[in-house]
């Protein structure tokens, strides 16, 4: 088991290296105005521009560069916003709006993992009946519709229609409600969907017909083998999936005005702030990667099919 983690833990070393390398040297092609004040680029001339992009890493040797501001963001220093706010760290920026796109994204995640588990067992035991088409009928509109007409129409049928705040507010609890919903709706019908077909696999297998033969208890079946490794599949993306919801999301942040992550690396992108964009570009897909680490070790744990010898890893 040790040899397997070590294992894994390289490769995700590797993939974030490599995906971060690629990360800042898209960055590199980005217009040269994205790292700077609009007074700085009009009061500097082309030849000191180009000599404060070289000290920045943005010009000359990519390899230095690279290897420049990856020892500043190991320490989380990843330099100074200059547009949205001048002089600002960013990671101070980042620490201040972590916070709100945490909380909702633990709590969507949540109602996701518990409704979308309660939705595909309901699917997957019913199946051909009325809770199966229900549910069919909303995996299929949640998948079909695009995500900004369903969002948009929540946002101001539903909120109207149960008087909640069109948009989000830090003093006013009641106006989480329906970003939170807006966020879960996308990962209800993604649990559904693969735990339905994941309990539907594993019922049909012959040891399920063996036991069932045995006279087992189908309760007990159901418990303690059906269920129990169809679970492990979802297993393996839930911390992906769980860190990338923390990280916030870009629609349901800029749709409600919510102050996370998300909202902020739009308004980055918006205003070219190529620092900005870099850092938390590189944080969300860390944090992917790390999720799929994750993932690994706990199949390892939680399926007792998997077996990782020192020699068969």
């Amino acid at each position: 088991m040790k040899k397997y983690i070590v294992k894994r833990l390289f490769h995700t070393m590797i993939s974030i290296i490599v995906l971060s390398f690629l990360v800042f040297m898209l960055l590199r092609l980005m217009p040269i105005e994205g790292y700077f004040t609009r007074e700085e680029y009009e009061s500097t001339t082309p030849a000191q521009r180009e000599l404060i992009l070289i000290e920045n890493g943005i010009k000359g040797k990519p390899l230095r560069g690279y290897l420049n501001y990856m020892k500043g963001a190991i320490v989380f220093d990843f330099g100074r916003s200059n547009k949205i706010y001048p002089d600002v760290p960013i990671s101070t920026l980042i620490i201040e709006k972590a916070p709100y796109s945490g909380l909702l994204g633990l709590a969507s995640m949540i109602i996701s993992v518990i409704l979308g588990c309660l939705m595909g067992l309901g699917m997957a035991r019913g199946k051909n009946k009325f809770p199966d088409t229900i549910g069919t009928a909303y995996i299929v509109t949640v998948r079909a519709v695009p995500r900004l007409v369903y969002l948009f129409f929540i946002q101001v049928w539903i909120t109207g229609l149960f008087m909640l705040p069109l948009l989000f507010y830090t003093d006013r609890p009641e106006s989480w409600i329906m970003p939170i919903v807006s966020l879960s709706l996308g990962s209800i019908a993604w649990y559904a969907t693969w735990l339905r077909r994941f309990l539907i696999d594993e019922e049909n297998k012959d040891y399920i017909k063996l036991a069932r033969a045995k006279g087992l208890d189908e309760k007990y079946i159901y418990r303690n083998h059906i269920f129990r490794n169809a679970v492990v599949p979802l297993v393996h993306y839930l911390p992906a999936q769980l860190l990338l919801t923390i990280s916030g999301s870009l629609i349901i942040e800029s749709l409600y005005s919510i102050p996370g992550l998300g909202g902020l690396l739009l308004t980055a992108i918006n205003e070219m702030e190529n620092g900005l964009v870099l850092a938390l570009v590189l944080i969300f897909s860390t944090l992917s990667v790390v999720g799929i680490f994750i993932g690994d070790i706990l199949m390892a744990y939680v399926d007792p099919r998997i077996k990782l010898s020192e020699e068969g890893v």
